[in-house]
């Protein structure tokens, strides 16, 4: 007969997510992930497979936690742009607040797994690209509400976007002072004018 799980799955997850988000891949051992999540080894094993098979449903999970509530502002009816600065701004923000240190999960994975985990590269290439289409897509929208000018470009300037926003996240890591970070938002968002 087989044994029910004695621990929440979802719980464990998450306890697992936020020290992989804390620590990153490489500095957290087996060990601390056993303390972290109250699981045993070996039921962390059978029910999530390794660390690396945990680390990426940990990276799933986060996208799906985050993305959705990330971007509902960009598909609201009416004006776009004010929804379009209103997350720039939030990205510098986030950077430059207590929680930039942390960074974004799918930034530190790029950064530390990303240039030799072809698995983990796609899923950081995944996120980024429905980034990308959420912000053109808001952008094609803004320009057809004439709130963009004709001689734009939604897809180079959705593109703009989503790369200083990712660079706002790395830099939020480490920048000790947050001017560098809202000049550089603001500089992006005058673009937008």
């Amino acid at each position: 007969m087989a044994r029910t799980k004695e621990f929440d799955p979802d719980v464990a997850l998450r306890a697992a997510l936020e020290l992989f988000w804390e620590r990153g891949y490489e500095a957290t051992s087996m060990a601390d992930l056993v303390e972290r999540m109250g699981v045993a080894r070996a039921s962390i094993y059978a029910t999530f497979g390794g660390k690396r098979e945990l680390y990426l449903k940990a990276l799933d999970r986060y996208g799906e936690s985050v993305d959705p509530f990330l971007l509902t502002g960009l598909s609201q009816p009416g004006p776009v742009l004010p929804a379009v600065r209103a997350l720039v701004e939030r990205f510098a923000r986030e950077a430059t607040g207590d929680s930039g240190r942390r960074g974004c999960f799918v930034v530190n994975t790029a950064v530390e797994l990303a240039p030799h985990d072809p698995v983990a590269a796609r899923r950081v290439q995944a996120s980024w690209d429905h980034l990308e289409t959420a912000l053109t897509s808001a952008l094609i929208r803004a320009q057809a509400q004439g709130e963009l000018g004709e001689e734009r470009d939604p897809r180079a300037l959705g593109r703009f976007l989503l790369v200083l926003m990712q660079g706002l996240r790395v830099m939020g890591k480490a920048e000790s002072g947050p001017q560098r970070l809202r000049d550089a938002a603001a500089q992006a968002l005058a673009l937008l004018d």
